[in-house]
């Protein structure tokens, strides 16, 4: 059964399973109670696909390089398909996201949000703050002394 959900909350669950540690992942989605029956629509391939940037983030794009990504497509018995790209060449990885996909456009999705997904936001923000107090740490202040004339 399908639940109606926004492409900005999909565009976030699948941006944090790109980002997750495969580990974590892994992990967190053993625990979770429920591995439906599916079939490959595209089963787990590794490709590369081209990073591409811009100066200022509004300047004339340029190739940044090449990437590695794995990518996977399948569908639950109900019809509901899921879709993965992550980084590097974990097919494991790529059919976990898959599943997650698709499980959250089903009546599972609360369950699977803080099962899985809630502490991978959790994990994720720990980073985050970890390697900016790490970089805090390393700040250097400079200043400029007045010599005293007007």
């Amino acid at each position: 059964m399908k639940t109606e959900i926004s492409a900005t909350a999909r565009k976030t669950w699948m941006s944090l399973l790109a980002q997750a540690d495969e580990r974590e992942l892994s992990q967190l989605w053993g625990g979770f109670d429920h591995d439906p029956t599916f079939d490959w629509l595209r089963p787990p391939e590794a490709g590369g696909v081209m990073v591409r940037g811009r100066m200022g983030g509004g300047g004339a794009p340029f190739n940044l390089g090449e990437m590695t990504v794995t990518r996977c497509a399948l569908t639950l018995a109900d019809g509901t398909v899921g879709h993965a790209y992550v980084q590097g060449r974990s097919k494991p990885k790529a059919e976990i996201a898959a599943k997650v996909d698709a499980l959250m456009q089903t009546k599972v999705a609360d369950d699977l949000r803080q099962a899985v997904l809630e502490p991978l936001q959790q994990a994720q923000q720990s980073r985050k703050e970890a390697r900016a107090a790490k970089a805090a740490a390393t700040k250097v202040e400079f200043f400029t002394m007045v010599r005293g004339e007007d």
